[in-house]
């Protein structure tokens, strides 16, 4: 059986909270390394076993920590060769966020607080811009997110969820404000396979109602409607991300005196890691493309 950890609830009661694979919390404790050292895209990482030694973790569990990480573009695998710190698809702009934490309320917020900057304004932008072909992909993928929301297909929703947000940045007629969305999006994916896999995070059904109202908006020229509702729209993904990390930080810090917490060296890292996963290992499922946003 797998390493698993209980997340409390909010109230630090332990019943009905959801268990964290040892993966997940290992692939956290690997970004924090590699935060910690300073290593950049192409800076090589200890091997498999190294990172369990440093961690104070298993072998097989770091193994499937690797795995995650390599799946959601943070880490490269090179057959013989060894780890590395993947290098970022947008060159030097991307490599500045290299030390982005999928899992830290403070970065998480900090990229919805940009996202909401981001989004809001390529909404208005298409309210006024929009030609009547863009008008109709938005709502075809607006409709197309609410059918799948209904019919709880996250993968489905997935896609006509991402589709749908393409065609409003296409919409702003600003390569530079799409390429932007694109990016945020691709950022919010890695908080999404850490934190939601094998969960729905929210009612996609909301969300696919949000997008229709977002379609409607810039389909009847609203600029500042169309804006305020793809804020409130990221809001609520907001909300979301913040109930799951609470969940984790009562998973790190609601056990009595922390007893199961690993010690690194000093030399090594400069934070304490989460906690240590036990000695089993589990494979990681294939990371999702869900995301209620």
């Amino acid at each position: 059986m797998a390493a698993e950890r209980r997340a409390p609830t909010e109230d630090g009661g332990e019943g009905t909270g959801r268990y964290r694979p040892g993966y997940e919390l290992v692939a956290e404790q690997v970004l924090s390394y590699i935060a910690d050292q300073g290593l950049r895209p192409g800076d090589r990482l200890p091997t498999e076993q190294g990172l369990a030694e440093i961690l104070g973790a298993t072998r097989n569990v770091t193994r499937e920590a690797v795995k995650v990480l390599a799946a959601i573009g943070r880490l490269k695998v090179r057959r013989g060769a060894g780890i590395f710190v993947a290098e970022s698809p947008g060159g030097l702009v991307d490599d500045q966020l290299a030390h982005f934490q999928p899992t830290s309320m403070e970065h998480v917020l900090m990229l919805l607080d940009y996202r909401t900057l981001i989004e809001s304004e390529t909404a208005r932008r298409a309210a006024t811009q929009a030609n009547p072909i863009e008008v109709r992909a938005i709502r075809e993928h607006a409709d197309a997110s609410l059918e799948r929301g209904r019919a709880a297909d996250t993968d489905a929703f997935a896609r006509a969820d991402a589709d749908f947000h393409d065609a409003v940045g296409l919409a702003a007629h600003n390569v530079f404000l799409r390429a932007s969305v694109g990016n945020v999006r691709r950022l919010a994916a890695q908080s999404d396979v850490l934190l939601f896999h094998g969960d729905v995070p929210g009612s996609l059904e909301v969300a696919g109602h949000q997008h229709i109202a977002i379609a409607q908006a810039i389909a009847s020229g609203e600029p500042e409607r169309a804006a305020e509702l793809m804020a409130d729209h990221i809001a609520t993904t907001q909300h979301q991300f913040e109930r799951k990390i609470r969940d984790r930080l009562f998973t790190l810090a609601g056990r009595p005196g922390g007893t199961d917490l690993p010690q690194q060296p000093a030399a090594r890292a400069r934070r304490t890691a989460p906690p240590r996963p036990a000695a089993a290992g589990q494979a990681a499922p294939p990371p999702p493309e869900t995301s209620v946003s």
